[in-house]
């Protein structure tokens, strides 16, 4: 029997302290290393340690294999992992029909029954035999069982229960067992590191020895382009963009932060990775991380700094004086789900708005958006070379999807990377003059015949003294606006993703929603519909074709995870005919659910 499929989609669920996010690392790494494509999602709570046992508490880890090119985790599961019966009951609607079910028996007993809501005569799982094959296993006794002569707890012991079923999804898998227990053997070491190998090895056996042949879900590998992967979450992505704006700026970065979910990870990668010229720094409060990150500017090095939407609300006053002070300065924003601390471990892309007007006075600056894991190196470098080229702050959307989710990353060659070239000095040119695009010199304090004066109150054009007349403060603002509006310089040509130029339907997403939509949208192309997908990396200025574009379609949708924030500003500037699809669910779009839509939208507007 040939269990070879070309899309396998995974779902793990369990206790948020069973190591489900570690498991499905391992797997999805193993998985890239063989040539597949991989979009995870990680959907966990976000208490530090939730209620054992409960539906709330649950922690769950999505993942896609595939043998062809893929841009989303998938939507209903092939295979379901449920730890305990609360998972189970959490995400049993995501389960195929006919799919599989291995199920760790020892988390239905009567104490998960009863901690999950259910009746002690209930029996989950002879209910999904109903529906769905079921293979049950008691894997806290196997692991018991294996680890029996280490020197651990029970607690502890117990703690392996998920390299056991590491062990048997390698089987399952077919993935290679060797280059598993070599990569399990380099992250953990001593007593734990021997535990966690013996586990594995004998989920590996038992799925090895029992007759699971007919259980075995194996996906081809596909052809990749040459090269080093990694497998990168989003926010590992930005730490690598940190570091390569430092080697390509030839300038110290520093990085201020201070916690919050889910933007702390940024930090933790570059404190872990403590690349050359970045300067990983914990600030007190968020005010502190961004005058932190703008007093580096000041002296001549780059500021960057991260946070999520309340974080971003405090640095509110830090970006107008970055604004007024025309100091390079690159913020990224995690979005989370809001407003307040609301669902701080979910995604939603709500915080549009925040970026592109929540501050005091006339502030313009550039708005970006990163689309998926893969692009997020990139974008920071982007981001990074506008900001010092067009002296202004920049602000780089991402959001908890994107942070937490992982897929194959090529490492690009050095040489590939974008220059960044900071303006010349007072050497060449006034402290107060502008260039061509409007730029101000960047000059470093002491640097001879470039002294100035630099502050938060508004400034003479061309002497930098303190000014309240009225015209010279409509010009500045004028200024500065025009010098922002022209950073549209470094856009690049406008493209889509799928379909033509011109058609019946226009779809437009930013963001995260970038998986789902085109993998929606690419197989209602392929369907014969007249249908385009654009996804607009630049929020603000917008591109400046976008709005010719839309004028050569019937119908457009925009696409997005919140109530309707960037479909007002198109709306705004446009008469086109335009309809909204958006959710704030704190899940992400579904490329089935988008599909539907789509295709209905498509005839209704045909």
């Amino acid at each position: 029997m040939d269990n070879t499929r070309q899309h396998l989609v995974v779902l793990l669920a369990g206790d948020s302290g069973d190591g489900i996010q570690l498991l499905g690392t391992q797997l999805i790494r193993a998985a890239a290393q063989s040539g597949q494509d991989v979009r995870t999602l990680s959907d966990f709570p976000a208490e530090i340690r939730a209620p054992q046992g409960t539906v709330s508490g649950v922690s769950g880890f999505q993942f896609q294999m595939a043998a062809e090119a893929i841009f989303d985790p998938g939507d209903a599961a092939d295979v379901f992992v449920a730890f305990n019966v609360a998972g189970w009951i959490k995400h049993k609607h995501k389960l195929k029909a006919g799919g599989l079910l291995i199920a760790s028996s020892d988390g239905f007993d009567a104490r998960s029954l009863a901690l999950a809501g259910l009746a002690p005569d209930e029996d989950p799982l002879e209910e999904a035999r109903a529906d769905v094959q079921v293979l049950d296993i008691d894997v806290k006794k196997l692991t018991s069982e294996a680890l029996k002569s280490i020197d651990l707890s029970g607690k502890e012991k117990a703690r392996a229960k998920n390299m056991t079923l590491l062990g048997m999804l390698t089987w399952l898998y077919g993935q290679d067992a060797e280059a598993m227990e070599v990569d399990l053997q380099r992250q953990f070491k001593g007593t734990v590191g021997e535990a966690n190998r013996a586990a594995f090895r004998a989920g590996f056996h038992l799925a090895e020895t029992a007759e699971w042949s007919a259980y075995r879900r194996e996906v081809a590998s596909k052809k990749a382009a040459p090269g080093t992967y990694k497998t990168l979450s989003g926010s590992q992505g930005i730490a690598l963009g940190i570091a390569a704006t430092a080697r390509q700026l030839g300038r110290q970065v520093l990085y201020a932060g201070y916690p919050i979910t889910p933007a702390s990870d940024i930090l933790h990668e570059l404190a872990r990775l403590r690349p050359e010229g970045v300067v990983p720094f914990q600030a007190e409060d968020e005010i502190a991380s961004i005058t932190a990150a703008l007093g580096a500017s000041f002296a001549g090095n780059l500021g960057i700094t991260a946070s999520s939407g309340p974080g971003i609300s405090l640095k509110g006053e830090g970006l107008g004086l970055a604004v007024m002070l025309e100091l390079p300065l690159v913020v990224i924003n995690v979005q989370r789900g809001g407003p307040s601390t609301g669902l701080p471990t979910k995604m939603e892309q709500s915080d549009l708005f925040q970026a592109l007007y929540g501050r005091h006075g006339e502030a313009p600056m550039p708005v970006m958006a990163i689309k998926r894991t893969g692009e997020a190196m990139e974008d920071v470098l982007l981001a990074a070379k506008m900001a010092v080229e067009a002296m202004t702050p920049v602000i780089l959307l991402s959001d908890a999807y994107i942070a937490n989710s992982a897929e194959p990353f090529r490492l690009p060659s050095i040489d590939t990377l974008p220059t960044i070239d900071a303006p010349s000095g007072a050497a060449d040119r006034a402290p107060y003059a502008r260039d061509a695009q409007g730029v101000r010199p960047w000059i470093t304090p002491g640097t001879a015949a470039g002294m100035h004066r630099i502050g938060g109150l508004e400034s003479e054009a061309d002497t930098g003294h303190v000014s309240y007349d009225a015209k010279n403060h409509q010009n500045m603002v004028d200024a500065r606006a025009d010098k922002v509006n022209q950073v549209t310089r470094f856009y690049g040509p406008l493209s889509v993703e799928v379909g033509e130029h011109t058609g019946k339907l226009l779809v437009i997403g930013w963001g995260s929603t970038f998986g789902a939509l085109r993998t929606a949208v690419e197989k209602l192309h392929k369907e014969g519909k007249s249908i385009t997908h654009l996804h607009l990396k630049h929020l603000f200025p917008l591109h400046p074709d976008v709005y010719e574009f839309i004028k050569g379609f019937g119908h457009t949708v925009v696409v997005e995870m919140n109530q309707g924030q960037l479909v007002q500003v198109l709306r705004s500037q446009t008469q086109a005919p335009m309809s909204f699809i958006g959710q704030t669910s704190g899940q992400p779009f579904g490329a089935d659910f988008l599909y539907a839509q789509l295709n209905t939208l498509s005839t209704q507007k045909a």
